[in-house]
């Protein structure tokens, strides 16, 4: 919790509601000095202080607690992009990391190569996408084969497998919610 500034965060909430100190300090029914050296960083506001902000501000009380995120972190350049590999399948992943409730990355299955022996399923709901080749996916008992462009939406628990079973790799730009790989 070391990124967190309650008192920038009452600050900003202030100065976007067009509030004077001492505005916010009268409906939160504290002392303008108090309101001051909590946004100064100098007091560390009472839960019952906060949520009397919050109030008066009308944010959740829990928007002051939350850690902020640092946009640069955000950013996934290509060149620096995490990869996997597993067996004979490669991953790239776009997302940042896989914290969150949506990870999406790249699958590169080569030729003759499939995802899994058998049927596989996952607690998440996936959304495939085809960059590049074609490849044959199993939905439960069904086959498709599908070619760049297409796509595919595997709800969750339901049994798959990717198999190339084609002379050129196939590139897959998938997303999947709640992360598992």
């Amino acid at each position: 919790m070391e990124n967190i500034d309650i008192g920038k965060k009452v600050e900003k909430h202030r100065k976007n509601k067009n509030l004077s100190i001492k505005e916010l300090a009268q409906l939160a029914e504290i002392t303008p000095s108090m309101l001051s050296q909590v946004e100064r960083g100098l007091a560390t506001p009472s839960i019952q202080t906060l949520k009397m902000l919050a109030k008066a501000l009308d944010v959740p009380t829990f928007s002051f607690l939350l850690e902020e995120t640092n946009s640069a972190d955000l950013v996934v350049r290509s060149s620096e992009r995490k990869k996997m590999v597993v067996e004979s399948l490669s991953y790239e992943l776009l997302s940042p990391d896989f914290t969150g409730n949506l990870a999406t990355a790249i699958m590169h299955v080569p030729p003759h190569t499939s995802s899994s022996e058998k049927l596989m399923e996952h607690k998440g709901e996936e959304v495939a996408y085809m960059l590049a080749g074609k490849i044959k996916i199993y939905l439960n008992g069904d086959e498709f084969i599908l070619e760049a462009g297409d796509s595919v939406k595997i709800p969750s628990h339901m049994k798959h497998k990717w198999e190339n079973e084609f002379s050129e790799n196939a590139s897959i730009l998938f997303s999947v919610t709640p992360p598992s790989f």
